[in-house]
């Protein structure tokens, strides 16, 4: 079993000391990861920058932005049986990145962005015949309403809803309680939970679903 799984933010930076990031701890990614290599998989954890150390067994790959894990994500994807789209990679990135740092300006300041690639989306778009695609929709507010079109709309065979509204669970936190979606219309929440028991639940659910198609 082959799995590629992303995790934590992406840094899109406006010039070498300033960025647009998010709150992405990674520890939701690396508890999946962890989980994936315990049960003797072979294991890539694309990471964008977070303070974790990479899960014994599991070949991680470094990146910043956005584009550095699409690319990385790219070049694995193909020969992967699974896939899981953890990570909260930024939507935008500036139009222009400085050489240099700014200097600070008085008054407003102004920036251009510009559409990052939706790597989820981009990916599950060409997934092949035995290959799952599993995505998360971190969201504030209508969870599972929007949770459910992103599943639709970039053809996920499962996707994983959790309120990161809530204290105490979702980003940077220890533990999470989600919602796992699937395309035949199932809806199986889960947690409050340790990250590693959620992870432990979604593999074995997602295993599952695979175990009973290919039988």
């Amino acid at each position: 079993m082959r799995c590629l799984i992303t995790a934590g933010p992406t840094r899109e930076h406006l010039d070498p000391v300033r960025y647009i990031s998010n709150g992405s701890s990674g520890k939701m990614g690396y508890a999946l990861a962890a989980e994936a290599a315990a049960r003797g998989w072979t294991v890539e954890l694309v990471s964008g920058p977070v303070g974790l150390q990479t899960p014994a067994g599991v070949d991680g790959i470094r990146v910043v932005s956005a584009e550095e894990m699409y690319a990385a994500c790219t070049e694995r994807f193909d020969a992967c049986d699974l896939f899981i789209a953890v990570a909260a990679v930024a939507d935008y990135r500036p139009a222009v990145r400085a050489d240099q740092k700014q200097p600070k300006t008085q008054g407003p300041l102004t920036l251009e962005l510009v559409a990052n690639i939706d790597i989820l989306r981009t990916l599950a778009a060409r997934k092949r015949v035995g290959q799952t695609v599993v995505g998360f929709a971190a969201e504030t507010e209508r969870v599972l309403e929007s949770a459910e079109r992103k599943l639709r709309e970039k053809n996920c065979d499962w996707i994983v809803a959790n309120d990161v509204g809530v204290p105490g669970i979702g980003m940077d936190a220890d533990a999470n309680r989600i919602v796992l979606l699937s395309r035949d219309g199932r809806r199986l929440p889960f947690g409050p939970a340790p990250k590693p028991d959620v992870g432990r639940f979604i593999l074995d659910t997602v295993m599952g679903s695979r175990s009973n198609l290919s039988g």
